[in-house]
């Protein structure tokens, strides 16, 4: 049983602290994902500039890739080392110290993060079991893929929570084809289908882009492939339609198109196992298949489980504020899909959605009130802002709604218009990391090489 937060919103744990104090003031972050890496940007940017803080920022990739591009990795419509950025590089560009390894514990007594020792593929020892000292500390983590304990989803399934799953279910699609190429058996039933279970907007995206990509593929001299009869993209939602958390205008609106460009897709389809060759549904039904992508849940990390005995809910996020700050300790906050933070005052008990607008809002706020806690000052409640939703199925069609004091509530928009404003999304993350004059470099680098390159990945 979890205890009741009582602690105000604009308690500050700390007094006002004097310059050589701010100096050596330590902030970590951990986790580099949207929010997290942001958050060590920005603060590592100001503490260059007045001298006060010191971030450090720890995370178990090498590497860090915009999560919500990686449908486009597995689709293989994307190269992932034109968006990869590294962490040691941006850390040295921008102020702040980056610790390669896991967070396994944390000591809140001495304020430690503990981290567990890291080894390569020979086993041998990389970076040792360590201790990360800090004053304030952002947990910022994010979310992996729940499969609800479904037989077989570990062993057969694919889920999409990081770059490296992305490129391994791509060289599994291009595997797939090559095999059946070059076999001399006939193809056999299911052996080109991809299942994709979870119709959120990672399943939904990536259904569309597969469905050209599987086929540009093949272009490339597998004539033996007839695109047509051997391969088969299916969507399976368990819930009565597709993007649940979209209004339900847009989710038929996107059902249309997909139905238009050939996509099964099947809802009120519960899978009860995954195995080798396909799934099956607790209705009874088997549906044939070699390549599965479980996107069908979500959940923080278990590692946030009882860690430093802070509150979590049933899916493992810390339960914070609306300061961001956890409930049992003012000095830890949390953002991010691995957070539950009240969406307002009213107590429904609805949280802030796992998206990308509100991991971008949560580090810009966080950003302002870690400057406010050093100071003393009164911390502020975070107010999440819904600007909408956009769904980007590829080279066929991008629709969404926009929300905002200026358009009004609910103002639906498509075509090159919703491309432009999903593709924005993006570019502002990239702002936030790099500044404007990267990011237009960025854009036209991209641009030039994407004409010298195939459209898909084939390796």
């Amino acid at each position: 049983m979890t205890e009741p937060a009582t602690r105000s919103l604009t308690d500050s744990p700390i007094a006002p602290l004097g310059p050589s104090d701010q100096a050596n003031y330590n902030v970590v972050v951990v986790g580099g994902g949207a929010s997290g890496l942001e958050l060590a940007t920005q603060l590592g940017n100001r503490f260059r500039r007045t001298k006060a803080g010191r971030v450090t920022l720890i995370d178990r990739s090498r590497t860090h890739l915009w999560k919500p591009l990686l449908h486009s990795v597995a689709a293989g419509s994307m190269d992932p080392s034109e968006h990869e950025l590294d962490y040691l590089a941006q850390a040295y560009w921008h102020n702040f110290r980056y610790r390669f390894g896991d967070m396994v514990g944390i000591d809140r007594e001495r304020k430690l993060v503990q981290m567990a020792p890291t080894y390569d593929e020979e086993n041998r020892l990389i970076t040792p079991a360590r201790s990360i000292p800090y004053d304030t500390l952002v947990i910022a983590v994010g979310s992996i893929t729940n499969d609800f304990g479904t037989p077989g989803v570990a062993e057969f399934a694919v889920p999409l929570e990081t770059a490296e799953q992305a490129k391994r279910f791509n060289r599994r699609l291009i595997n797939a084809c090559l095999r059946a190429h070059t076999q001399p058996e006939p193809i056999r039933p299911g052996q080109l289908h991809v299942a994709i279970v979870g119709a959120g907007a990672t399943g939904t995206e990536l259904a569309a882009e597969l469905y050209r990509t599987v086929r540009e593929v093949v272009a490339f001299g597998m004539d033996r492939i007839d695109p047509a009869v051997d391969v088969r993209i299916i969507l399976l939602e368990a819930g009565p339609r597709i993007l649940p958390a979209l209004p339900e205008a847009l989710s038929a609106a996107t059902m249309e198109t997909l139905r238009k460009l050939g996509v099964e897709v099947r809802t009120n389809a519960r899978v009860s196992a995954v195995q080798a060759d396909g799934i099956h549904l607790a209705d009874g039904q088997f549906i044939p298949s070699e390549l599965v992508v479980w996107a069908a849940g979500v959940k923080a990390p278990d590692v946030l489980q009882n860690i430093g005995g802070l509150e979590t809910n049933r899916a493992n996020q810390l339960i914070v504020n609306r300061t961001l700050q956890t409930t049992r300790d003012p000095n830890i906050f949390a953002m991010g899909d691995c957070a539950a933070c009240p969406l307002d005052d009213s107590g429904s008990g609805a949280t802030v959605p796992p998206r990308a607008q509100a991991a971008h809002q949560e580090a810009s706020h966080l950003y302002k009130q870690i400057q406010n806690q050093m100071q003393g000052k009164p911390i502020e409640p975070y107010r999440y802002r819904d600007f909408g939703s956009l769904v980007s199925l590829g080279k066929y069609s991008t629709i969404g709604n926009l929300m905002g004091a200026i358009i009004g509530p609910n103002f639906r928009v498509e075509g090159w218009f919703a491309l432009l404003m999903y593709r924005s999304l993006y570019k502002m993350h990239e702002y936030a990391l790099h500044g404007g004059r990267r990011v237009i470099l960025s854009i036209l680098s991209r641009g030039l090489s994407h004409r010298a390159e195939p459209e898909v990945k084939l390796h």
